[in-house]
């Protein structure tokens, strides 16, 4: 009899969420975009090659915004955020829904970021990477290594144990133009940020990058951030990103930004 009580009172419980679930507002997140014709997307000041600030080339994650809204019959409006990245949590970064639906440019699909935001399907991975200008040293033992964190959510503490277990000496320099102008004059033996940064500035310097090992770093895929709840609006943009992907845009899009290749073995770590 206890039993069946039991089994009774738990019936009970799940009948009761599913009635209550019932009653909670419908997802409209789509259909408000498309009554305003915007899709408002929350980028970085600048964050190359995601967001470059150039009307003739915004960036790979403004163009595939841009072809995301075209297949939803709605036209991109970008807000700009100088927190986006600055800060490993994103929930630091002071975003609010009527800012904007979207979130892009260094969204990583992390615990962290996932605690805060839905992420869509990955369009690209990123990670700690080297860059190097002619022979690269033989070891990280006493070189003389720049780092550059970028605007990412990646583990630097990980990463700081790495390069101090290899006996480098690091110097932390706070932009981009320093960690490239460091690295052209000789003043870093080594230049380590994240990788699409890496790659950028290897192409730019006429070095060669390389992803830093396991230990150093897991790898981790980039997408857009929505909020939590936007089901309507998160499965339309996942839709339309697989159309991008199968016919071809994505690639195009991404083959219009100069990447200098990543090596996957790296002789000095």
């Amino acid at each position: 009899m206890a039993r069946l009580r039991g089994d009774l009172l738990s019936l009970l419980v799940v009948a009761g969420l599913i009635l209550a679930v019932s009653f909670l507002p419908p997802d409209t997140t789509l259909r408000q975009a498309q009554e305003t014709g915007i899709l408002r997307a929350c980028v970085p000041d600048s964050y190359p090659p995601l967001v470059t600030g150039d009307a003739d080339a915004p960036g790979v994650d403004v163009e595939v915004l841009g072809e995301v809204a075209g297949e939803l019959g709605l036209r991109l409006q970008t807000v700009r955020n100088s927190n986006i990245g600055r800060d490993f949590n994103p929930r630091n970064w002071r975003l609010t829904r009527a800012q904007c639906l979207v979130i892009a440019g260094g969204v990583v699909d992390t615990v962290t970021t996932r605690g805060f935001l839905v992420v869509t399907e990955p369009h690209l991975e990123t990670g700690w990477a080297a860059v190097t200008l002619g022979d690269p040293p033989p070891t990280l033992q006493g070189a003389t290594v720049g780092f550059y964190a970028g605007l990412t959510g990646l583990d630097r503490l990980r990463l700081g144990l790495w390069l101090r277990q290899r006996g480098a000496t690091v110097t932390v320099v706070s932009d981009r133009g320093a960690a490239h102008d460091g690295l052209v004059s000789g003043r870093f033996d080594v230049l380590v940020s994240e990788a699409l940064t890496a790659r950028g500035i290897a192409g730019e310097a006429g070095g060669n990058a390389v992803w830093l090992p396991e230990e150093a770093a897991s790898r981790v895929p980039l997408g857009f951030g929505l909020w939590k709840g936007d089901l309507t609006l998160e499965r339309a943009i996942e839709r339309a990103l697989r159309t991008i992907k199968r016919d071809g845009r994505m690639e195009e899009i991404l083959s219009r930004y100069e990447l200098a290749p990543i090596e996957t073995e790296c002789g000095f770590c």
